[in-house]
């Protein structure tokens, strides 16, 4: 298995300084103080993508032959590799088929056009990355084009390392931690590598969202697992399979893997738009919510977290704040059976209702007898800690409830 040498990614950083941004590595005061330490941002969401995926994609391009130029690209992503290939293809006149994801968000489909302009065509087909994929890999296979991994090619991984050149060359100070999101592993494999050869004392965190542990779980069992299942929701890192050359250079390079509840990238989403007024997609946020994790470790020291990508929604915006309150033990959903006889909700508001507690959603689950159906109430609580006196008013009430919150098929089905 080739590992990728600190040479190849600083030639690959020859090879893009006049074709990417040369992101920012910013101390931001609120972090640092939240954690008492030093925290950087590593600005990839300053991108000229809005994503770190331009680095690897365009020096894996721009070194192909005038043959394989010819015959066309193809590649499959989730967003962010498409937008990376397709200002590629633009930029260096190659004509580019790009496979997504029937789910991507239509933000980063129009971006990927607007990009790619005549150069690319956008082929949308399965619901994870990992079906785009196949499908990509299929057609490359048949029409002779060259595929564009979006991360494991030795290529990619050093255009991705180019951001660990950056950070040594930026920073002035000794560098303790680096926390890096983990998807297919491209990332942490090129900034891993480039970061450890020049200072092995550095500890590298990657970061991985807790429904789709795939490096996690492939660095346990000690080879590449597929995962059976993925939270779809952090689409920028939810993948299946990781690389299988990633995985070998994460393997060596990674200090450690951090799994972050998908509630908790939300929540600090929020936060670094209401307190920065940096927008972050939910792969790009999940290095910095993975510093909660960390916080005693990294008291005192200097942090680099790399914000991967900008490239965030604002149509998902209600369901990342929806998210974030259940996971803030904010939000709770239940099935609440209330007694045939006139009254009953206005008791249930005066004497089960805390005087900050809010119904946020009421509805019948039968639309056709509301006399006798048990109704949907989700309620929005102003401090997580009144969540046990309404449950004791509840019972005390004699309240007929389901905890929808608790039931994870329930939870999944109706909210």
């Amino acid at each position: 298995m080739s590992q990728v040498q600190i040479k190849d990614i600083i030639i690959a950083n020859q090879a893009l300084k006049d074709v990417v941004t040369k992101t920012p590595l910013q101390r931001n005061e609120i972090l640092s103080n939240r954690y008492q330490c030093n925290v950087y941002l590593k600005r990839e969401d300053l991108q000229v993508v809005r994503s770190f995926k331009i680095r690897g994609a365009y020096y894996f391009i721009q070194s192909l032959t005038d043959e394989e130029r010819k015959r066309g690209v193809v590649c499959a992503s989730a967003g962010n590799h498409a937008q990376g290939v397709a200002y590629s293809c633009q930029l260096l006149k190659i004509q580019g088929k790009i496979f997504m994801p029937t789910t991507t968000p239509r933000q980063k489909i129009t971006q990927v056009k607007r990009y790619g302009g005549s150069y690319v065509e956008v082929i949308l087909t399965g619901d994870t990355f990992d079906d785009s994929y196949y499908a990509a890999k299929n057609y490359c296979e048949k029409e002779n084009m060259v595929f564009i991994h979006p991360f494991d090619d030795p290529r990619t991984i050093a255009g991705q390392g180019t951001i660990g050149v950056e950070i040594m060359n930026d920073l002035d100070d000794s560098l303790d931690f680096v926390f890096v999101g983990v998807g297919g592993g491209g990332l942490a494999a090129g900034i891993g590598s480039y970061i450890k050869s020049i200072s092995p004392s550095t500890k590298i965190i990657g970061v991985e969202p807790m429904g789709a542990p795939g490096m996690k779980r492939s660095i346990e069992q000690n080879r590449v697992v597929t995962l059976d299942f993925i939270d779809k929701f952090v689409d920028g890192a939810a993948v299946k399979q990781v690389g299988e050359l990633t995985f070998h250079i994460c393997k060596e390079t990674l200090d450690d893997i951090v799994l972050v509840p998908e509630g908790k990238v939300c929540t600090t989403i929020l936060e670094l738009y209401n307190e920065n007024a940096i927008v972050a997609e939910p792969a790009g946020a999940l290095s910095i919510a993975a510093l909660d994790f960390y916080q005693d470790q990294i008291k005192g020291k200097n942090v680099v977290c790399i914000l991967s990508g900008g490239n965030n929604d604002i149509d998902r915006m209600q369901e990342i704040k929806e998210r974030s309150l259940i996971y803030e033990g904010l939000k709770h959903y239940f099935i609440i059976n209330f007694p045939q006889r006139a009254g009953a909700l206005r008791e249930f508001i005066d004497e089960v209702l805390g005087v900050n507690d809010d119904i946020t959603r009421f509805e019948y689950t039968k639309k056709n007898n509301k006399d006798n159906g048990p109704a949907l109430v989700g309620i929005e609580l102003k401090n997580k800690e009144d969540y046990h006196a309404l449950i004791d008013r509840m019972n005390k009430k004699g309240v007929s409830y389901i905890e929808i919150n608790k039931d994870e098929n329930l939870f999944n089905l109706l909210i």
